[in-house]
């Protein structure tokens, strides 16, 4: 079988936050329906930082299938869910909390493992291989969407620029102990595994993003983490952004249409 390219990303940038917000939501609704309507679940990966907040304008949307939505975290603080570092506790706040999803249907990191990082990554995976492995006969899983943040370093998940993780090609966990963004132990997803999801979508927004985001799509020699992001085809990538992050990319951008 000959290899495809990946697809190229495509850059969205938009004048306001809310039609960045509204945009991001209708693209999310449009991801789920092709899914639901395919084989009747929605399998969601999910970063933390800036990136749940933008995500409320999914909260009143009636067409939103929360019943039928698998959530796994992109990456993870390794710290209690209850913590004010802890991704869980954060999308939990702004979005989970606020929608009617199963409880059940967010996969959390289990907190009686928080200070064995192999075996608290090795669970994680285990619960992707039970949601996705009977299912989707890969060799890794294939997640509907992936939703990630953009560092101002370039990193995304807890994918780090110069950091040995960015080499890993077997596991669908791993775990970092030296993390050079506070907190240092993280879990996260591999390469592997957000490189084989059907579409991954970026958001970014603010003018402290100009720079890095230029690099990122301008430069992809540069090898940032975020540049690294370029899913197997069928696969798409797409860059969710306001203009002021964009405004010193040349990178072409896109009208937002579905």
């Amino acid at each position: 079988m000959p290899h495809t390219a990946p697809h190229a990303p495509v850059l969205y940038s938009f004048g306001s936050a809310d039609s960045l917000i509204d945009s991001l939501a209708e693209f999310i609704k449009k991801a789920q329906h092709e899914s639901i309507g395919k084989k009747n679940r929605f399998t969601l990966a999910i970063s933390g930082g800036s990136l749940p907040k933008m995500l409320n304008g999914l909260i009143d949307d009636k067409e939103i299938e929360w019943a039928k939505w698998h959530v796994f975290y992109a990456d993870e603080r390794v710290v209690p869910l209850g913590h004010e570092d802890s991704n869980h506790r954060l999308c939990m706040a702004e979005l989970f909390s606020k929608v009617p999803i199963p409880p059940k249907n967010i996969h959390a990191i289990d907190e009686s493992l928080l200070d064995d990082l192999e075996e608290l990554s090795d669970q994680y995976e285990s619960q992707l291989i039970q949601e996705f492995a009977q299912k989707d006969s890969a060799r890794f899983p294939v997640f509907d969407l992936i939703l990630l943040g953009m560092g101002p370093d370039g990193h995304t998940a807890s994918l780090f620029p110069g950091h040995e993780l960015l080499a890993e090609e077997d596991r669908w966990v791993a775990y970092i102990e030296d993390s050079p963004k506070p907190p240092p132990k993280r879990i996260t997803l591999t390469f592997p595994v957000i490189n084989h999801a059907a579409n991954v979508a970026f958001v970014a927004s603010g003018s402290g993003k100009q720079e890095t985001l230029s690099n990122i799509l301008d430069h992809p020699e540069r090898g940032l983490p975020c540049s690294r992001v370029r899913p197997a085809a069928p696969g798409h990538v797409y860059w969710f952004v306001d203009d002021a992050a964009s405004a010193q990319t040349n990178y072409e951008k896109t009208p937002f249409k579905l």
